[in-house]
């Protein structure tokens, strides 16, 4: 498509002072800063602007590369439907007034007033697209009836009346170009000056050839032009865009942020501990954050060390140490201990999801459909130039001069990739939205393809396949004093592990004292010092022999205390409901493997879901990554299912990492889809969606190609006008943009009842 793709050969722009003036000089004001600044901490800035100029998938690709254009800004992301971009940027390196006036630069104008106010697309004005749009229908009216004449018979009136008609036409539609049509060349040079082209160059230069040749004939009294046609295809080209704004407004696939995302949270309810959803977080509420878990809002530290780990908000992994009374943003992760915050501002839910369909933290390979829009798109311009030019200089050597004309204005107005590139997030987009309706919930619209391309599947054993919250814990050894059973349930209480949960539940009556130290090693167990007594329990090559009897339907989790092993916790796992009718179905047609921390007491009782080669137990977490890499390079393409606690590593390995929202649920940003523990047994039709979704997108690519062959096929012979074309080109993105949302919608009827 579009010479942006190779923006990395050209990088930085240099903003003078003409360019912008003093005109945002306001925005280095602090007070006003803060208004739009969503989050800051260190050098990190995260900004979202309201930019009412997108409306095609070169918008996207340029805004979301502007880190290629200046090294100050780490990454953007464009939301399509709301016509709003996320940037996160080094506020050393750009400023805020800068970065508003690079976007200004490359003809990409925030609306200040809008982001300040944050308002919906429900509210979006169209204003100045309509004044436009008004002028442009005016004179198109007015320079039609001035045509009649030559309508009717078939050629233009003659003489001085004619001559006087042709001027008239021409006055009128001078605005129109200068005026109507002045996005197109500002877009069009902006973009030409930063050594990229978009798809505004074909329209402007069909606007621009036509409107010379009209001035030519006219002003040389060789012909009246073609004032009609102009000011035409302008009209219509507005009224094309505003349509299509419209359009896609309506068939926006956005989620509907009611069905909220499953994050449970610990709340401190008159000194007693309830679990409840993000919906019923208040301000003034306290919560208690473990570790690993996700800040939800923005807070205050009211006691405890914060260790905020604030990659998922910014990609930088270097945690920030936050003492109390500090302030905390929304979207970090605690590292450590337990901590316990004040809520400030109201749960955004819609922050929290965007902020997980961003991460690029986990990024897998691009995709076939992805590499084949851009391939398809990335040379569209100038192949259809060359084409217009083409068909041109044929028609200029047949020797008619007005058929050449309206070729080349035809040909380079009818023909669109925007059906092409949007099939995909729409489609897919969609398929996301009655997901989340459903239950399963997609960080972004490439996990669809992904997960339609599985060919295995592989499941942890606790917490995924077996209930998280339903267990029945048994003490085994050593009789425990008052002080270390205090000290067990304190440090339990620090993690979010479905054992340790277990292990805090089944000591709830002892006493909490704050550990002096805590550490969670991954997979293995936890650490600490309670009342000068070191605690140590988890797996028995970290805290202890492996003496543990081995029972049916048990985890093992051993003891030590200051150095001295006294026993273990057998945990009871209770497998979830309808698990054999779910696993059967999709035994015939993937790959099915168990991967589990636990040891094998259960493997003859698994083996009637399981082949007894597929299973693996005793399974560390660096072993289960290694063990998805290896399938990996059998040409395995391999989803998992874990708990996102012992599992990251896995997790991130896999071509689609699927997680289970139990009534505790803790967030894991590893995920890319998260399954409510209820719709478990939906898990095969999903998947079987996910290839009707794919296909769907097929058959739109198909729609796209035949609409431009054919349309381009018909400019060539010279029986289409530009006026025509103005109307089919939108009208053509709208329409597969429209098959598209509907295909998916009747699947997602008769697929997911």
């Amino acid at each position: 498509m579009f010479q942006y793709y190779k923006l990395e050969q050209t990088p930085g722009i240099r903003l003078s002072e003409n360019e912008t003036g003093v005109k945002y000089h306001f925005l280095d004001k602090e007070e006003i800063a803060a208004k739009l600044i969503l989050f800051a901490e260190g050098s990190i800035t995260k900004v979202r602007f309201y930019i009412p100029v997108i409306h095609c998938i070169s918008c996207i690709w340029l805004l979301e590369h502007l880190e290629k254009i200046h090294k100050g800004i780490k990454h953007s992301v464009v939301n399509f439907a709301r016509k709003e971009v996320d940037i996160t940027f080094n506020k050393e390196e750009i400023s805020l007034r800068q970065l508003v006036e690079l976007l200004t630069a490359i003809h990409y104008v925030p609306d200040i007033s809008r982001s300040l106010a944050g308002q919906t697309p429900e509210t979006r004005s169209y204003k100045s697209l309509l004044y436009k749009m008004g002028i442009a229908g005016f004179v198109f009216i007015n320079v039609m009836t001035y045509s009649l004449p030559a309508y009717f018979n078939g050629r233009p009136v003659e003489g001085k009346l004619g001559a006087i008609l042709a001027i008239l036409s021409y006055i009128l539609t001078i605005p129109v170009v200068l005026y109507s049509g002045s996005d197109y060349y500002i877009s069009a040079w902006k973009s030409l000056r930063k050594k990229t082209v978009s798809l505004d160059l074909p329209i402007a230069i069909g606007i621009l050839v036509l409107f010379l040749v009209t001035s030519y004939e006219v002003i040389s009294g060789t012909g009246p032009g073609y004032s009609d046609s102009l000011a035409g295809l302008v009209f219509f080209l507005l009224v094309g865009k505003w349509y299509q704004g419209k359009s896609y407004e309506a068939l926006s696939f956005e989620r509907n942020y009611k069905s909220w995302f499953p994050i449970a949270v610990t709340k401190i309810n008159k000194q007693l501990e309830e679990s409840i959803l993000l919906e019923k977080i208040e301000v003034g509420d306290e919560l208690l954050i473990r570790n690993k878990e996700l800040i939800p809002a923005d807070s205050v530290l009211l006691d405890g060390t914060g260790l905020i780990d604030y990659s998922f908000v910014t990609g930088e992994s270097a945690p920030v140490v936050k003492r109390a009374g500090d302030f905390l943003y929304a979207g970090g992760r605690q590292i450590g201990g337990m901590i316990r915050i004040s809520v400030k501002k109201e749960v955004n839910q819609s922050h929290l999801t965007q902020l997980w369909n961003q991460d690029k933290s986990y990024e897998k390979p691009t995709d076939t459909l992805r590499k084949i829009t851009e391939i398809a798109g990335r040379n569209f311009t100038w192949i259809v130039i060359v084409i217009a030019v083409s068909g041109a200089l044929f028609r200029l050597w047949q020797g008619d001069m007005h058929l050449a004309a309206f070729v080349f204005t035809s040909v380079l107005i009818i023909a669109c990739p925007c059906a092409l590139a949007l099939s995909v997030p729409f489609t897919f987009g969609n398929t996301m939205r009655i997901f989340g309706k459903k239950g399963l919930y997609i960080k972004n619209t490439d996990v669809i393809e992904k997960m339609a391309g599985i060919n295995t599947i592989i499941f942890d054993k606790t917490g995924t396949i077996t209930h998280a919250e339903d267990f029945h814990t048994i003490w085994q050894g050593r009789e425990l004093t008052e002080s270390e059973m205090n000290g067990i349930f304190s440090l339990a209480r620090q993690s979010s592990h479905p054992l340790s949960l277990a292990i805090s539940s089944f000591m709830k009556e002892a006493a909490y004292t704050t550990p002096e130290q805590f550490t969670e090693a991954e997979g293995r167990g936890v650490l600490g010092k309670v009342n000068g007594h070191t605690f140590r329990f988890g797996s028995a090559e970290f805290a202890g022999p492996s003496e543990a009897a081995s029972t049916h339907q048990t985890s093992v989790v051993h003891l030590m205390i200051d150095d001295e092993y006294a026993g273990y916790f057998t945990i009871s796992n209770r497998y979830r409901e309808g698990l054999g009718e779910m696993i059967r179905p999709l035994g015939e047609n993937f790959d099915l493997y168990l991967l589990t921390g636990d040891h094998d007491a259960e493997r003859e009782y698994l083996e009637s879901w399981f082949l007894p080669g597929h299973m693996l137990f005793n399974q560390k977490p660096g072993d289960k990554a290694f063990f998805v890499q290896q399938l990996q390079q059998e040409g395995k393409i391999i989803m998992m299912t874990g708990d996102g606690l012992n599992d990251a590593g896995a997790l991130m390995q896999s071509d689609v990492a699927l997680t289970i929202a139990n009534k505790a649920y803790q967030f894991s940003p590893a995920s890319d889809a998260v399954l409510e523990a209820g719709k478990f047994g939906l898990l095969a039709r999903f998947i079987q969606f996910t290839r009707t979704a794919k296909l769907i997108v097929y058959l739109s690519f198909a729609i796209s190609l035949t609409y431009n062959i054919l349309g381009i096929s018909i400019a060539l012979s010279g029986k289409l006008s530009p006026v025509i074309a103005a109307i089919l080109m939108p009208a053509s993105s709208v329409s597969v943009v429209a098959f598209a949302t509907f295909a998916t919608r009747i699947a997602g009827q008769l697929k997911l009842k």
